[in-house]
């Protein structure tokens, strides 16, 4: 069995009715979203993944984005509070699945808001977006919940995109790549490498030295290649309308098997 296992979900047949903040609504093919999140998951797979359907939440249309719903680390489950109170009810589903696999399980309690696509972990480093999804309350929460496991949480301002992943994540390496247009304070990465498109900014590490990436970033592809890493590119075209990215639709769970 894979030691690397992914936590995914399948998306709502209201997915085309999901929120977006801060870019102009787009029609949303939810068939054509459908064969995306599927070859996703294919790609997941022949990289050494498991992945692991939570139970379906068809009447929240943006439940896809599992990342959103619990941030791990180490073996302590943080159930999210989301701060888009429609997307609440997400929560009750990856509670069971995470807890199904032997996870501690804590949860983020009002008034805190908390969403997982806010929280980058690099090494021992939790970086902490605080904007228009997590709150000041929901950071604390994050903190002290992982500190005493050895965490240094870093809170990160955030009002240009709709979470910090949406402008950060890091390379192997610990090197945090970002688009710098989307990002309110590049200078809080120790280790930084701006990338020249948006989508180019979202690698999820499957491994060795390949990148999962987006399809809509060839230039920061080609740069990802140049520094010697291997780019594995899929089309998300339909989530990028509601503001996803290739990080969102998953919930990788290396630190507990690995």
């Amino acid at each position: 069995m894979p030691s690397k296992k992914a936590l995914v979900r399948r998306p709502s047949p209201r997915l085309a009715e999901g929120l977006v903040t801060h870019i102009e609504r787009a029609e949303v093919d939810v068939d054509l979203a459908v064969e995306q999140w599927e070859a996703y998951g294919e790609a997941l797979r022949a990289h050494g993944w498991e992945t692991i359907e939570v139970d379906p939440a068809d009447d929240c249309p943006d439940s896809v984005f599992v990342e959103d719903t619990v941030v791990m680390y180490k073996n302590v489950a943080l159930i999210a509070r989301p701060g888009a109170a429609s997307r609440r009810d997400e929560t009750a589903g990856i509670e069971e699945a995470v807890a199904a696999l032997g996870c501690s399980v804590n949860w983020v309690w009002e008034p805190g808001t908390l969403e997982g696509g806010d929280v980058l972990k690099v090494g021992g480093t939790v970086f902490a977006g605080r904007g228009g999804r997590t709150n000041a309350a929901g950071v604390q929460q994050l903190r002290a919940a992982f500190e005493p496991l050895g965490a240094r949480v870093v809170s990160v301002p955030v009002s240009k995109v709709l979470h910090l992943k949406s402008a950060v994540t890091a390379l192997p390496d610990g090197t945090v790549v970002g688009h710098i247009p989307r990002m309110d304070a590049p200078s809080l990465f120790g280790r930084f490498l701006p990338v020249p498109e948006e989508a180019g900014a979202h690698v999820v590490l499957l491994g060795g030295d390949k990148l999962l990436m987006a399809a809509s970033a060839p230039k920061t592809a080609e740069l990802y290649s140049d520094l010697g890493y291997e780019p594995v590119v899929v089309d998300i075209s339909e989530f990028e309308k509601l503001e996803g990215c290739v990080t969102c639709l998953s919930v990788r769970l290396r630190e507990l098997y690995a």
